[in-house]
C-alpha cells in the first residue's frame, strides 16, 4: 500500500522545537497540495497546516499561527513542519497528507510529547 511516512518527532521541553518531515516513496505529491495533520489522545484527527503545491501559500491553524512554518521541497519530494515554542498542548501524534482531499492511505504518524 502506498503510503506517507512522517519523521522527526519526539519528546520536548516546552518552548522547545522539532521539525517533522514527510516523504512518500512512489508517490509523487508534487502537484498537491498538502496538509499537516495532528491527533490528540482521544481527540479527531484536525488539519494544522497546510501548503499549495507551488509552495506559495500556508494555511495555519490559530492554535500554531506564530510557531509553527510548513514548508516543502518538491524536488526532494519532502513536505516539512517547522514547530516552535512547543506547548504540552501541541503533544499529539503528528501525520501528513494532500489536502483538502485524501487521496492516499495515512501513514503511521510520528508522535510528539511536550512535558512542562
Amino acid at each position: 500500500q502506498m503510503q506517507l511516512a512522517e519523521t522527526g518527532g519526539g519528546l520536548v521541553q516546552a518552548g522547545g522545537s522539532l521539525r517533522l518531515s514527510c516523504a512518500g516513496p512512489g508517490f509523487d505529491f508534487t502537484n498537491w497540495q498538502m496538509g499537516w495533520f495532528r491527533q490528540a489522545p482521544g481527540k479527531e484527527r484536525i488539519i494544522v497546516a497546510s501548503i499549495t503545491s507551488n509552495g506559495r501559500d500556508t494555511y495555519y491553524a490559530d492554535s500554531v499561527k506564530g510557531r509553527f512554518t510548513v514548508s516543502r521541497d518538491n524536488g526532494k519530494r519532502v513536505v516539512y513542519l517547522q514547530m516552535n515554542s512547543l506547548k504540552p498542548e501541541d503533544a499529539a501524534v503528528y501525520y501528513c497528507n494532500t489536502y483538502p482531499s485524501i487521496v492516499i492511505n495515512w501513514g503511521q504518524g510520528t508522535p510528539v510529547a511536550v512535558y512542562a
